[in-house]
């Protein structure tokens, strides 16, 4: 007993001075840094609620400055099918997945850097069974006897962490996994605002090639007419070629929609994990979307925590910090305690005669290796600084996303007015000039200059109707998505102060893979 006391208070008297010196950790701690300190995201002041128009997703617009943002941003356009869409892409794209996995590999790697500030315990054991003669021994005849030998015996390492170069690398593993949590993040937030974006300008193309259709039917009649006019002698041959110049430029500008259309679809179908063969046709109509009426706008000292991209940009600075003490460290003398007990014998194994152990410390300290360390150290300093500038420009670009945002739905509104008023106007124009042609107050080239007005003036209606759908979705893409007010419905797959909602592996292949 006097004898394990001993080896006890030993072991005590080389332990407590390490853990002592390990509750320091040299170089710099990371503090966030803090968001810039203006009051707002544009220089002129913010219009309180845009203009409106007499038309389909034409209502005013207000803003509601430090409002929070909805995680399911999407289903204020009140469209059951552009809901279904965002579901299906979350649920079925291989970025979302590959993020996931991305980010369950840096956890366990700070999970697994942890150990390494724990003492490693091995346990050895033996058995070795062997025969012996006394004609070894010169004595003859020989006589034989056999007995068998055990071993067992644990062997102790501890590296003290005492200038907190361990701590420093599972701190920079923690900030890595930090950094897959926001790019889970951004990859969804961008990801849903594709699809919301590619299922208007869907949308958009469908309404476009609606309207070339119908004034293409309204301009073969036309020439229809004026052909039997012409057989009757009421008008000229130059009536009839121009009236099919016009029909066939309004023809001409058709397969262009379709093809955009076409391609529209593929993409659509990629974002949603769909091959283009397996589309089934499925759309959103512009007709059916509502346009939010408030828009929310967070504080301008919020954004730096809600942008995923830039809380990315903040976790690689983080982890550029941590490295910084990594290296200041391995500069500094190393200390490692060990020990081991055991014993040896082939009878009673571990009696007071068979008992061995050890207990020791040793110190390491590279005198010279070439300036490598130094220099190592340096590199991971230029490295930070250069985090440092790439964290500040990530921040200048959502201000300006946020900025450019609110400018697009100010100016859209008043677009989308200006292009139903051109629209109604051209439409009373080309009626007053068919009127007048056919009493013979104006030449035929009137018509036809009034028809390409009112074409040109529908079709611009119609973009300017979708942009105002596709710059408020980039409004909440850029203001963050709101991922902060989603239900986690995969926590095994996705950060636990950062939920999301993403759909899990296969659960009979995650099991194959176990």
């Amino acid at each position: 007993m006097a004898d394990w006391r001993g080896r006890a208070v030993a072991w005590t008297g080389m332990l407590v001075p390490g853990v002592l010196l390990a509750s320091c950790a040299v170089g710099p701690d990371f503090v966030a840094p803090s968001g810039p300190a203006v009051a707002s995201f544009t220089r002129e002041q913010r219009v309180a609620s845009t203009t409106s128009a007499p038309v389909a997703g034409g209502n005013a617009q207000g803003f509601a400055s430090g409002g929070d943002i909805s995680g399911y941003w999407w289903t204020l356009f009140r469209s059951k099918q552009l809901s279904a869409f965002v579901e299906e892409a979350v649920r079925n794209h291989p970025d979302v997945q590959a993020a996931q996995f991305a980010l369950r590999s840096a956890r366990e790697s700070a999970l697994a850097q942890q150990g390494s500030l724990f003492p490693q315990v091995t346990a050895d054991g033996s058995a070795q069974r062997e025969q012996a003669t006394t004609a070894q021994q010169g004595q003859w005849p020989g006589q034989t006897s056999n007995y068998t030998l055990y071993g067992a015996s644990v062997s102790v390492s501890y590296a003290l962490d005492i200038w907190g170069g361990t701590r420093r690398q599972v701190e920079s593993l923690q900030a890595q996994a930090d950094y897959q949590a926001f790019k889970l993040e951004a990859t969804y937030l961008a990801l849903t605002a594709n699809v919301v974006t590619a299922a208007i300008t869907d949308a958009s193309l469908r309404d476009q090639i609606a309207a070339t259709e119908e004034i293409i039917k309204a301009e073969t009649d036309q020439l229809v007419r004026i052909q039997h006019q012409f057989e009757i002698g009421a008008n000229s041959k130059s009536d009839v070629l121009s009236q099919e110049a016009t029909l066939a430029q309004a023809r001409a500008t058709l397969a262009p929609l379709q093809k955009q259309l076409a391609q529209q679809r593929n993409q659509l179908m990629a974002y949603l994990g769909r091959l283009p063969s397996q589309d089934r046709g499925e759309h959103v109509r512009l007709a059916d979307l509502r346009l939010p009426g408030r828009l929310p706008v967070s504080l301008p000292s919020m954004l730096v925590r809600q942008r995923p991209d830039i809380r990315q940009a903040e976790a690689t600075l983080h982890q550029a910090t941590a490295t910084v003490g990594v290296g200041i460290a391995n500069l500094l003398p190393q200390l490692t305690l060990s020990g081991s007990y055991g014993a040896s014998g082939p009878e009673r194994l571990f009696s007071p005669d068979t008992i061995v152990w050890s207990a020791a410390s040793s110190v390491s300290q590279k005198i010279f290796d070439g300036g490598t360390l130094y220099h190592t150290k340096e590199a991971d300093v230029a490295t930070f600084e250069q985090d440092l500038a790439l964290y500040k420009s990530a921040v200048v670009t959502a201000f300006q996303n946020v900025a450019d945002s609110l400018r697009a739905i100010q100016y859209d509104a008043a677009t989308l007015k200006a292009q139903a008023a051109a629209e109604k106007a051209t439409a009373d124009s080309l009626a007053m000039a068919v009127e007048q042609f056919k009493t013979g107050a104006v030449p035929y080239v009137t018509v036809i200059n009034a028809q390409q007005s009112y074409l040109n003036a529908r079709v611009s209606r119609i973009k300017a109707q979708a942009t105002r759908f596709t710059d408020t979705a980039a409004l909440f893409q850029s203001l963050g998505g709101g991922w902060w007010n989603r239900t986690d419905e995969t926590p095994d797959a996705l950060p636990r102060a950062n939920p999301g909602y993403f759909a899990g592996p296969d659960k009979k292949n995650q099991e194959a893979m176990r």
